[in-house]
C-alpha cells in the first residue's frame, strides 16, 4: 500500500470553498471551472458553488455535450473549450499608446500597469504541460514577454489530476497527464468513494503548504492516497486514443509532399477553431488604430492564426494561399519543428482541436496516416525551416 507524503492531506468541498476565500482575501483573482453557455468554460468564481458539480462532458470529433454524472464531483469532467492562456497570454492586449500633445510631442504611455493577481483552480495535468510549454516561448530564451512572465510568476495554481478522460484525450502519449507532474502550488485528487466527494491534496511550494496549513485539514492516511493512485490508474486505462511521437519531427519533415495534406485540405474550413482552443498555440497580429484627429494611437496585441489567409502576408502576396499549406504548416509546427525551437513538442494530448473542429478532423488520424504513407514510401529528409 502507497503511504501518504508528508504534505497529504484530506480534505472536503468545505475545505475548497476555504483555500477559495483564502486566497480573494489575499487579493487573487480566483478562476476556476463553471458552466456557461452549454460548456464547461473558465471564469471568475467566489465558491464551489460556483464550479460544475455533478457535470461531465462526453467529447467526440467535433462533438461537446454536457451531460449530468449520478454524484456531486466538482472536477468530473475533461476539459472544455478554454485554456489558462486566456489569463496568461490574453486575446487582447494593449502594448502601449501615444497621446499628441498641444506643441506636437508625443507622449508614450505603457500597457496596463496592474496585472491581475490570479489563482487558476482546476488545472489538469495536460494544461499544466501547456503552461510549461509557453513558459518556454515567452520566458525561456533571449528575449522575454514581460507581461506574460509577470501574470505568470504571480500565479497561484490548484492543479487536479484527472478521475476520468474524454475519448478526444491522448495525454498519456504526450507523456503529460493524467496526472499533474509539476509546477503546481497544490494538487487535488478527487475521491468519490463516499456520499461526499472528499479530497487528497498534495503542496509543491511552500506557499501553497501553508494555504493547506491555514485550511487546519488531517493528514491524509495510507487508504486516501492508494485510492487517490487508483483514480489515475483508472483514468491512464481508460485512454484508448494514440499518436505515435517516434521519430515524428522526421516522419513530418520527410513528408511535405504527401497527397494526404490534399485530402485534409478538402475537409479543413480553415476556420481558426483548433488554433483558439489550443492552449499552447501563440500566433499573434500587432494593430496600430488613431482617433480621426491623428492625435492618439494605441498599439495592440491580438490572437491570430496561421490558419488565416491575411496571416502570411507580406509585400507581394501571402505566403500560404492555399488550405493545404496552411495545415501541413499547423501540423508539422506544432508536432515537429516545435522541438527544433523549443527542445518539446508543441501538443499536449489534451484533444480540444479534435472536439472542437466543425468537421471532427483528428490530429492522431492525420499522423497516424502521413506516418503510414511516409513509411511505405519513405522520402528523404528535408530541413523544414
Amino acid at each position: 500500500m502507497q503511504e501518504a507524503t508528508a504534505s497529504q492531506v484530506s480534505l472536503t468541498a468545505r475545505h475548497i470553498d476555504g483555500l477559495i476565500e483564502a486566497l480573494r482575501e489575499d487579493g487573487y483573482t480566483v478562476v476556476g471551472p463553471t458552466v456557461a453557455d452549454s460548456a464547461i468554460v473558465y471564469d471568475e468564481i467566489a465558491s464551489t458553488a460556483d464550479l460544475p458539480e455533478g457535470w461531465t462532458d462526453m467529447q467526440q470529433p467535433g462533438k461537446y455535450r454536457l451531460s449530468r454524472r449520478d454524484d456531486r464531483a466538482l472536477f468530473g469532467y475533461a476539459v472544455g473549450p478554454h485554456s489558462w492562456k486566456k489569463y496568461l497570454f490574453p486575446s487582447s492586449l494593449k502594448l502601449w499608446s501615444t497621446e499628441r500633445a498641444e506643441d506636437g510631442a508625443l507622449k508614450i504611455e505603457a500597457g496596463p500597469e496592474e496585472v491581475p493577481k490570479y489563482a487558476f483552480i482546476g488545472v489538469r495535468g495536460c494544461e499544466m504541460a501547456a503552461i510549461r510549454v509557453q513558459d518556454r516561448v515567452f520566458a525561456g530564451g533571449r528575449h522575454h514577454d514581460s507581461d506574460y512572465m509577470t501574470r505568470r510568476e504571480s500565479a497561484f495554481i490548484v492543479a487536479v489530476n484527472c478521475g476520468q478522460a474524454a475519448e478526444t484525450c491522448f495525454c498519456t502519449s504526450m507523456g503529460t497527464g493524467p496526472a499533474v507532474e509539476s509546477g503546481y502550488d497544490i494538487a487535488l485528487t478527487e475521491l468519490l468513494d463516499e456520499a461526499e466527494p472528499r479530497y487528497v491534496a498534495e503542496a509543491e511550494t511552500s506557499i501553497g503548504a501553508a494555504y493547506l496549513q491555514r485550511l487546519g485539514a488531517a493528514d491524509a492516511t495510507a487508504q486516501d492516497a492508494e485510492a487517490a493512485q487508483q483514480v489515475v490508474e483508472k483514468t491512464v486505462a481508460s485512454i484508448t486514443k494514440e499518436l505515435d511521437t517516434d521519430g515524428i519531427k522526421e516522419m513530418l519533415y520527410g513528408s511535405r509532399e504527401d497527397n494526404r495534406w490534399d485530402d485534409v485540405a478538402s475537409r479543413c474550413l480553415s476556420c481558426t477553431n483548433c488554433t483558439m482552443v489550443c492552449p499552447t498555440c501563440f500566433c499573434h497580429s500587432v494593430t496600430e488604430t488613431s482617433d480621426l484627429q491623428m492625435s492618439s494611437f494605441e498599439h495592440t496585441r491580438q490572437w491570430d492564426s496561421c490558419f488565416s489567409m491575411e496571416f502570411t502576408y507580406v509585400a507581394g502576396g501571402v505566403v500560404r494561399d492555399t488550405t493545404r499549406s496552411r495545415y501541413r504548416q499547423w501540423l508539422t509546427h506544432k508536432l515537429g519543428s516545435w522541438i527544433d525551437q523549443f527542445g518539446t513538442s508543441g501538443c499536449v494530448g489534451c484533444g480540444r482541436c479534435i472536439a472542437w473542429c466543425p468537421v471532427g478532423i483528428d490530429i492522431t488520424e492525420e499522423a497516424a496516416a502521413l506516418r503510414k504513407s511516409h513509411e511505405s514510401s519513405p522520402k528523404e529528409v528535408e530541413d523544414a525551416t
